[in-house]
């Protein structure tokens, strides 16, 4: 099946330039073309059109996926009220009766966040088989991340004390730093893998941060939507 997704500004994440109004065309789990979102749709008039508010732009690359994904438990909502929506860490991981199964739910739940944010790939391999399971079967690329995967400069999350590193990968850096690899050229059988983010330009990404993320597609797979 065809897909174009459409946005108000379409970045490739390289030198090619920007281009409002832009849109990529799927077919399967490849991308197949780029362009005018008016000259896709005219070529391609079965297509099925997606129109998404903001910012196309290849997906992220989150530096310390075991640190986010092993380093705490994301709880369950049905948890909330004995464990707090937060995910646990510290002295509040270790206290918890974990196993394999829990490893596993937690890890999916932090994966969906991590697409909500518009990550697709995360550094360091994650050492439980439950927690790799999650990263795998989400499709999330797993790349070597050179030194400790859980080094002392991660990007810790604002107020909070034990310095758990969050979610967004974004926000107060150059989008050019963070992304997983620009979006593959036409016709090279690449796989269609983005994000979308509510922002109006690239300086606002910056600002506003991954939050703002409206849509995560790996391979052809939307994962994540907020609208």
């Amino acid at each position: 099946m065809l897909t174009i997704h459409a946005a108000d500004l379409l970045l490739t994440g390289d030198r090619r330039p920007s281009l409002p109004g832009g849109a990529v065309l799927v077919d399967g789990r490849t991308l197949a073309a780029t362009g005018p979102y008016e000259e896709l749709a005219a070529a391609h008039p079965a297509a099925r059109a997606r129109r998404w508010p903001g910012v196309l732009m290849p997906g992220l690359l989150h530096p310390y996926g075991p640190l986010v994904l092993e380093g705490a438990y994301h709880p369950d909502p049905r948890e909330a009220d004995e464990l707090g929506t937060e995910p646990l860490t510290g002295e509040r991981l270790a206290a918890l009766p974990m196993t394999e199964t829990r490893w596993g739910a937690g890890a999916r739940r932090g994966v969906r966040l991590l697409l909500a944010h518009g990550v697709v790939a995360v550094a360091g391999r994650p050492r439980r088989p439950a927690v790799l399971d999650a990263v795998q079967r989400a499709g999330l690329t797993v790349v070597d991340r050179p030194g400790r995967p859980d080094g002392p400069d991660g990007p810790g999350s604002p107020g909070r004390p034990d310095g758990f590193v969050g979610f967004d990968v974004l926000a107060g850096r150059d989008p050019a730093e963070v992304v997983h690899r620009p979006l593959p050229a036409p016709g090279t059988g690449a796989d269609a893998t983005f994000a979308v983010f509510d922002v109006p330009d690239e300086a606002a990404l910056t600002v506003r941060g991954a939050a703002t993320c409206v849509a995560t597609v790996l391979a052809g797979r939307l994962l994540h939507r907020d609208r």
